[in-house]
């Protein structure tokens, strides 16, 4: 594994752990973010590493995609975390892989490719609750602006870090209540894992 030193600030994160384990990846932001004290990522987030042959650095077997996270200097809990999965059953490896960064009152969105368009879950997982959503073809981003009413054409101003800070803030706010389903009654209800490569144009 990885033991990549974390940057100056992220260090005193709850992105310290994940960074030093090598599991922040591909990050499009990786920084401070508008607010003072606040660390924005927006990336991959490595779940499963493949085995290590000597020197060979290996994808991840697995990673939670397009994930848009803040963490605060000094505050070990990530207060909101959103990200997209292939299938439902891979919110444990998320749960897992954050393990102590979650908390009870903190805000994670997991948009997931094999649940009903029509549903949105809650499930408890690790000590904190997870919203569970359907994701209709676009991004984890664009998805967060319609369930948070923000404003595309009022972000667009905003650079990656803005972005994130606004999309961090509303999303802190949320407190819209879906049906509370546990992880075992998700597995039975989701369907089968879509090829995210069928029907697009090569």
């Amino acid at each position: 594994m990885s033991t990549t030193l974390a940057e100056p600030g992220l260090a005193s994160t709850a992105f310290a752990r994940l960074e030093s384990e090598g599991r922040l990846l591909n990050p499009v932001l990786k920084a401070p973010t508008k607010k003072p004290g606040r660390f924005g990522f927006r990336g991959e987030l490595a779940l499963r590493f493949a085995a290590k042959l000597a020197d060979e650095a290996r994808p991840p077997e697995l990673t939670c995609d397009q994930v848009i996270a803040v963490a605060q200097v000094g505050d070990p809990k990530l207060p909101f975390f959103a990200g997209y999965l292939l299938s439902f059953e891979h919110l444990k490896d998320v749960a897992e892989t954050l393990g102590d960064t979650l908390s009870a009152g903190g805000k994670y969105f997991l948009f997931c490719n094999n649940i009903d368009l029509s549903k949105k879950y809650q499930v408890s997982l690790k000590g904190a609750m997870f919203y569970v959503l359907p994701i209709d073809e676009a991004t984890v981003y664009n998805e967060l602006l319609e369930l948070l009413y923000l404003e595309k054409a009022e972000l667009k101003k905003l650079d990656t870090a803005g972005k994130t800070d606004r999309v961090a803030d509303a999303a802190l706010k949320f407190d819209i209540t879906f049906d509370t389903i546990t992880y075992d009654e998700g597995l039975k209800l989701m369907g089968p894992v879509r090829n995210p490569n069928e029907n697009r144009p090569v």
